[in-house]
Parts: C-alpha cells; sequence; structure tokens
C-alpha cells in the first residue's frame, strides 16, 4: 500500500474512462477474457483473467446475490465499515503480457493506492460502482503487441471483438 496526496481525484489526461462491457471465453484457448470499451468510442481491451476472477465478475454483471460474502463482498464491507471510499480503479501497466491495476482509495482526506491485479480491481470497482480507468500507453502497448499468443490468433480476436454483438459477451458461464 502507498500513499498518494499528488494524484487528484478525477482522471488525469492520459487515462481513457471504460466500463466492462461483458465477459467471454477466449476462442482459442478457451480462457476467460473481461472486456472493457471506452465509453466514447468503440475502443475495446481485452485483459484475460482466471477462472475464478471471471465468476466473481460475472456474479456482479448478473446481479446474483450469494448466501455468504465472496471475497470482493467481504472487501467492499470492510472498505465502506471503515469510512474508505474507492475512488477509482486505474489499470496502470502492461509488462510482459501481464497487466497491472491499482485500486485508488480516499480515507479521511488522504488518498491511497494500492497495487493489484486487474481481474480483483474491476470486480472490486464493480461493487463499490467506482469508475474504471485505463491509461493510454497501456492501450497502446495493447495494440502494438500480440496478447494472444500470436499474430494469426491475434488478428482473429480483434476481428471477433469488432463484430460482436453485445449479447454475446454476456455468454460467460460460471
Amino acid at each position: 500500500m502507498t500513499t498518494d496526496d499528488t494524484e487528484p481525484k478525477s482522471a488525469s489526461t492520459d487515462t481513457i474512462r471504460m466500463e466492462v462491457k461483458g465477459l467471454m471465453l477466449d476462442p482459442t484457448s478457451n480462457l476467460p477474457i473481461v472486456i472493457l470499451r471506452d465509453e466514447t468510442s468503440d475502443s475495446f481491451l481485452p485483459i484475460w483473467i482466471g477462472v475464478f476472477e471471471a465468476n466473481a465478475i460475472a456474479l456482479r454483471i448478473e446481479g446474483v446475490e450469494t448466501p455468504r460474502p465472496m471475497t470482493h463482498d467481504l472487501m467492499r464491507s470492510f472498505l465502506h465499515d471503515l469510512g474508505v471510499t474507492v475512488t477509482k480503479i486505474l489499470i496502470s501497466d502492461l509488462r510482459d503480457n501481464t497487466f497491472f491495476a491499482e485500486i485508488h482509495l480516499s480515507l479521511d482526506h488522504r488518498e491511497l493506492t494500492i497495487d493489484s491485479r486487474p481481474s480483483d480491481a474491476l470486480a472490486l470497482a464493480l461493487r463499490t460502482e467506482a469508475p474504471i480507468f485505463v491509461r493510454q500507453a497501456v492501450l497502446d502497448k495493447a495494440r502494438s503487441i500480440d496478447l494472444a499468443g500470436n499474430l494469426e490468433d491475434d488478428e482473429r480476436l480483434k476481428k471477433w471483438l469488432e463484430d460482436v454483438s453485445p449479447e454475446e459477451l454476456g455468454k460467460y458461464k460460471m
């Protein structure tokens, strides 16, 4: 955990606000992908995640209430009861085909930044209704590298994302 008193609460100009568009299975590897979409354009950012993390995100997207709190629900309760606000989630870096994220918190007029896996940060954002941002540099890197494993598969995934309907993005099965 680090303290971040210099960054304003609003996103800087080098970030893009995005939303969780949905979950899908990678057509080539059958791994879950969370799809982020730029709120002002048709740009997508696919982030490959684990099965358990995809389940946590899918439960929230689908509005499923579990009989007992899941880990991200517990995190939300802890933060709420301690008076901590999740101000935003930031997908902050992409290194060696791995995305990095930060959870930005506010506590007693102090700003805190917590290192996180994107899947955990996104699951928490969905539960706290915190805005999601991606650094422009991350989007640029993601467009310039082969995230899917080989160029042919990457091009096929990009084409599929361009043509996919909103109904298809919600077809992730828990």
